[in-house]
């Protein structure tokens, strides 16, 4: 069991990390724009349990595949990259010119927001740095205690990213706004890649 003050530090490292910019906000405040709150649900969940397994099973030992194979980080950065390009270009053209409503245009699902927690790069360092500096001795109970707290802490986060995006639904109703929202969304979340380029 943590200390109490390292627990502290745990749930503000959780917070901080949470609350910032990254990937999964963006698209969340893209989600709540393009298609309201509650469509956005099941992506705001799949975020929180996605990311909750992951630290889970990155504090357990699955790091240390890394040190066994080291390209295992070049393959996933590169699916990285790629992925994250990929969703750009879908944020960018969910608003058709015309403004009308695409009729295949659907938000992520559980499963996909669950699965891209794998190829995000923020997602990767938070649970790496959680796990180094709040399970270093990967015991279950403090990698347990890592993940719940995140689980806790971060699906409140995320989830008002996707209020923002709900809040700027009516102001983004002119077709020429919205388009330019989803741009800039786009270029953003292309942005989030920098740090993993020059690393």
């Amino acid at each position: 069991m943590l200390p109490q003050d390292l627990l502290l530090a745990l749930i503000a490292y959780a917070f901080v990390s949470s609350i910032t910019p990254g990937p999964n906000n963006l698209m969340l405040l893209a989600s709540g724009v393009n298609f309201g709150f509650r469509r956005t649900v099941p992506h705001m969940l799949g975020i929180g349990v996605g990311f909750t397994v992951m630290t889970a099973l990155v504090g357990v030992g699955l790091a240390g595949l890394f040190a066994l194979w080291p390209p295992l980080h070049d393959v996933l950065t590169v699916a990285s990259v790629a992925y994250l390009l990929w969703l750009a270009w879908k944020i960018a053209h969910s608003a058709p010119p015309s403004g009308e409503a695409q009729l295949d245009a659907k938000p992520f699902g559980f499963f996909q927001a669950a699965g891209f927690q794998w190829v995000n790069p923020k997602a990767w360092s938070m649970a790496l740095t959680a796990c180094t500096l709040y399970a270093p001795e990967a015991d279950w109970q403090s990698v347990a205690l890592v993940a719940l707290v995140f689980g806790a802490v971060n699906l409140p986060s995320v989830s008002s990213w996707a209020g923002m995006g709900v809040l700027l639904r009516g102001w983004l109703r002119d077709p020429a706004r919205l388009r330019a929202f989803n741009w800039t969304m786009a270029g953003l979340l292309v942005a989030t890649l920098y740090p993993v380029m020059m690393a």
